[in-house]
């Protein structure tokens, strides 16, 4: 791997490469070790600890997973348009590592079994928010260190990124399920837990080494501007002068080309420009 590589982020800066990339291959080991940590027994703690039937605790994970679906949304809108990728990835694994620290606490015997269940619940939706926005931006804030015209490089990292997903969720499914089912839950929560906080603890060393972009914008800002748009002008029944096309105070110089009747499929209909 070429780890002499560096670049500039937009305060000008020496950033990026691989010696920033490795920080963000651990933030996605430890996403990957808690969440199958967490998913590869749910249905098992559902079950015979929550006391659900297998349906509902069918239920329950599919309810979670759609949660964490519509976070990566909400997290993508976020990165692009307000925070950025580097401060979204922070918000989230705080957010995660919060939901992992209430999902471990659920399971102790030392609070009351009454409110066992509700803060379970609570812990497990929080993870999901954590974790869906999570998913959007760490994958491409690590593909931000290396320059677009040196693609090898980030072939060559994305091998080693998969690599890493795939040793944290095989480590997760094999020594994390058996500690939970073996012995305990408390202590088989808490092991990812803690992964996720060393996780962030690197992360947050590295800071000075990243490659930072601002953000854009949000695509769907632009669409709803659109929307909103038609929608204000959907009574607008032809535009000036009533000859369907707007000739006046045209800002683009340059030759027009006269009107024709030719190619009509192309043409708004009336009313909706």
């Amino acid at each position: 791997m070429d780890a002499h590589h560096h670049d500039h982020d937009h305060q000008g800066n020496l950033s990026g490469g691989w010696r920033s990339a490795i920080f963000i291959i651990f933030v996605e080991m430890a996403e990957r070790f808690a969440y199958y940590g967490v998913a590869g027994n749910l249905i098992m703690y559902l079950t015979t600890v929550v006391g659900e039937p297998v349906a509902e605790a069918a239920k329950t994970v599919n309810s979670w997973n759609g949660v964490s679906s519509l976070a990566i949304l909400v997290g993508a809108f976020l990165a692009d348009s307000y925070l950025g990728r580097f401060k979204t990835t922070i918000l989230s694994s705080a957010i995660f590592l919060m939901g992992l620290t209430l999902l471990t606490t659920s399971t102790s015997t030392t609070i009351p079994r009454s409110i066992r269940a509700p803060l379970f619940f609570a812990a497990l939706y929080i993870t999901a928010v954590g974790d869906g926005g999570h998913k959007p931006c760490v994958q491409t804030f690590a593909a931000d260190q290396f320059p677009e015209d040196k693609p090898e490089q980030k072939s060559s990292f994305f091998n080693w990124w998969f690599l890493g997903i795939v040793v944290g969720a095989t480590i997760a499914v094999l020594a994390v399920v058996y500690v939970e089912d073996n012995v305990s839950w408390t202590l088989g929560f808490s092991i990812p837990t803690v992964a996720v906080a060393a996780a962030l603890a690197i992360f947050l060393a590295g800071s000075r080494t990243y490659r930072k972009e601002l953000p854009v914008g949000s695509p769907f800002t632009r669409v709803a501007q659109v929307v909103v748009a038609a929608v204000r002008k959907r009574r607008v029944s032809d535009t000036r002068g009533g000859r369907g096309v707007s000739w006046e105070d045209d800002p683009i110089d340059g030759v027009r080309l006269g009107r024709t009747s030719q190619f009509r499929v192309g043409e708004l209909p009336s009313g909706t420009n």
